[in-house]
């Protein structure tokens, strides 16, 4: 129960929303876009792919409508790096700058702050097959891109974040798509990425300070508590080894400018440290973020390892590999429910995990996804209404607002809440039939139906809490 007399939300709270260009936009090769990875990628069987999405890339200013009509204070997107450069550089193509100009126009036309992010996991194919991220030109490109974008957006985006979810491209980027199989050693070289992403990290939150200095900008990382299976010290032990590689590796680096220690120690034991070479270190010092953005689905505990040599865990998706022989491995946490894809529900490790990264850091915080994936079916209501009587959505956001309050109670600075996602959109594992939105999307995995939009019975909730400033929920 809340405090009647708790500290109160931060002036000028922003509720928010999240989507990403590739799951949400589609128009995949219109008006000049490229191809990105995302685009060109093996898709499960049985699973869409992102061609046509949600089609927002032409319903927009639909969709925006709905968005004021929930309202929505912030609205967080991804720009697609081909849409402004099909090949990942060279000439900029005028129709992806004339898109988002649009966008955040009509963002701005009905006061909802947009919330922009720089790169959501489609990098260009053609620097892809230049050697992606593996490939220190690809950080020159990502810069060019970024002071583009910068020249033409900043002079009304005030918040920008860089990289979505860096930590899980490299944790998890077989899952992903993002990782080159056919390599000799492809976690040295995913490591390799990472230290070449950290560097382009770095030098854009540089130049955002000197195009737009009174513009913010953070990273948005996948940052969850991790539990120790046991009180065994070894266990312990176990949790404190994983949080270092899956969380602090990517933060420690983001805030401080130097790598974690027991997760660098973790790359020499694999051998997979990357080549740092001269000036490398100066480059990812003194480029702190001005915040910390960070996605949170659910915690995840761990045990000391069995010494197996493959060492799997038991949920989906970014969380289907969790172990390291001779580190630790997956354990299943008792304590807590499972949703229907398997991932543990747990709001109190959404309020820890709020606690760990302020008191670590001490930057203002933003939670950029937190949300519940489920099969939604359309019905009509008592008015004969098409409806989504999606109350698991609501009982699963109400208890994550409320250890989110209470974790601003205990002194966290929490600025925005933007749930994953706005609106329906595909899933980077279950196409379309896993939804998130607080609008439904008419359309199947392979019927494109007439994509017609409709409010969720969680439209409604979320239209309450962000007018009473979660006073009611």
């Amino acid at each position: 129960m809340l405090n009647p007399k708790s500290r109160q939300l931060t002036p000028h709270f922003l509720w928010g929303a999240s989507t990403s260009a590739y799951q949400v936009e589609g128009a995949w090769d219109k008006d000049g876009k490229g191809p990105s990875v995302i685009d060109l990628a093996n898709h499960t069987e049985g699973v869409t792919d992102f061609k046509v999405c949600s089609d927002h890339y032409h319903r927009y200013k639909e969709d925006i409508k709905l968005f004021a009509e929930l309202g929505l204070k912030t609205y967080r997107f991804s720009i697609s790096w081909t849409r402004i450069y099909p090949t990942g550089r060279g000439d900029i193509n005028k129709a992806g700058i004339a898109f988002y100009d649009s966008l955040i126009n009509e963002l701005l036309n009905y006061g909802i702050e947009p919330f922009v992010t720089l790169y959501h996991f489609d990098l260009p194919q053609a620097l892809a097959e230049q050697g992606g991220w593996g490939n220190r030109e690809t950080i020159d490109a990502f810069i060019e891109y970024a002071r583009t974008v910068f020249n033409h957006f900043g002079d009304r985006v005030k918040f920008w974040l860089t990289i979505n979810e860096q930590n899980m491209m490299i944790l998890h980027g077989n899952a992903l798509g993002t990782q080159d199989t056919s390599l000799a050693d492809p976690m040295k070289a995913l490591y390799q990425e990472n230290h070449h992403m950290l560097l382009a990290q770095a030098q854009v939150v540089k130049l955002c300070r000197q195009v737009l200095p009174t513009a913010k900008i953070g990273p948005a990382p996948n940052i969850v508590s991790i539990y120790p299976a046991s009180s065994h010290p070894e266990d312990i032990l176990a949790a404190n080894t994983y949080s270092a590689i899956r969380n602090w590796l990517y933060l420690d680096m983001a805030v401080f400018g130097r790598y974690n220690t027991i997760a660098w120690n973790f790359l020499e034991c694999r051998g997979w440290t990357p080549t740092i070479e001269k000036g490398d270190m100066e480059i990812l010092a003194n480029a702190a973020p001005d915040f910390i953005a960070f996605n949170y689905y659910t915690s995840q505990t761990v045990a000391r390892s069995s010494g197996e040599e493959v060492e799997k865990g038991h949920t989906g998706d970014q969380h289907l590999t969790v172990g390291e022989s001779g580190f630790y491995t997956a354990s299943r946490n008792t304590h807590l429910k499972v949703n229907e894809f398997g991932w543990e529900v747990d709001p109190v490790g959404f309020r820890t995990t709020l606690r760990e990264i302020y008191d670590r850091y001490q930057l203002p915080l933003i939670v950029t996804e937190n949300g519940l994936g489920a099969f939604d079916e359309l019905v009509k209501d008592e008015q004969g209404n098409l409806t989504v009587e999606d109350n698991y959505r609501i009982d699963f956001l109400r208890q994550h607002i409320e250890q989110m309050r209470l974790a601003t109670e205990e002194g966290v600075e929490v600025f925005g809440f933007c749930p994953w996602s706005a609106i329906d959109l595909v899933s980077t594992h279950q196409g379309c039939s896993k939804r998130y939105g607080f609008i439904y999307v008419n359309r199947d995995e392979f019927d494109l139906k007439d994509l017609a939009r409709y409010r969720k019975k969680s439209f409604y909730w979320y239209q309450q809490v962000i007018s009473t400033e979660a006073k009611e929920l």
